[in-house]
């Protein structure tokens, strides 16, 4: 069994890519994987401070998309045209990593997954804003989860703190992008891997982590 610690952001287009090679590899060989909420910009202050305006943070960013699409091994779930026609700014992914990390709190790192990769579909490929409350209230209640008890702790200083938790994470090993992987707390993976990559790199691991049992 490896570890496989995915820091992550919900508006990050190399994670929506890598997800589903994740699940893949999760379902083949014995990895566990633990997701860490790691948001890059988690206002629009910041996104100016990183972009210049609001306006151009949408233009890099979806600049970013087109490299995704090309990279996805299903394109056309990357909506690049119909964000750029979006009426509204480009959202950060902050009250979805505290959605994310209240779910996972009631129900799982699963739910945790499950959710994140509905968050992302639905801000990359349907173009809603996962800034707001209503549209990820959809997405919880769509997943067969307690809304009510979500509410309960969203905006409450231990679900806060569970947050500042995964950045503390991301803190101790000198990690400022996504999507980032950590290895049995070891190894670093700061990209987004091809299937056949990351395939390689969990087999790796797995040989390693079995020749280290036997000299033990």
């Amino acid at each position: 069994m490896i570890q496989i610690e995915f820091f992550h952001d919900a508006v990050c287009g190399w994670c929506y890519v890598l997800s589903p090679r994740l699940r893949k590899m999760a379902a083949k060989y014995p990895v566990k994987v633990i997701h860490r909420a790691f948001v890059l910009q988690r206002n629009d202050e910041e996104m100016v401070a990183r972009f210049g305006s609001m306006e151009l943070a949408k233009q890099e960013i979806l600049q970013h998309w087109q490299s995704c699409k090309s990279f996805a091994d299903e394109p056309e779930s990357i909506n690049i045209e119909g964000m750029r026609r979006a009426g509204f700014n480009y959202p950060n992914g902050y009250l979805a990593a505290l959605y994310a990390k209240a779910v996972e709190h009631i129900a799982g790192q699963d739910a945790h997954w499950d959710f994140f990769d509905a968050v992302q579909k639905v801000h990359l490929y349907h173009n809603q804003n996962i800034a707001e409350a209503a549209v990820l209230d959809v997405v919880v209640q769509k997943l067969g989860l307690p809304l009510e008890s979500i509410h309960a702790i969203l905006h409450s200083a231990d679900n806060a703190n569970a947050l500042e938790v995964d950045r503390a994470r991301a803190a101790d090993f000198v990690i400022k992008s996504i999507p980032t992987l950590l290895i049995n707390g070891r190894n670093l993976i700061s990209q987004s891997l091809s299937l056949t990559q990351l395939e390689h790199l969990v087999v790796t691991e797995l040989a390693l982590a079995s020749k280290q049992e036997v000299i033990s």
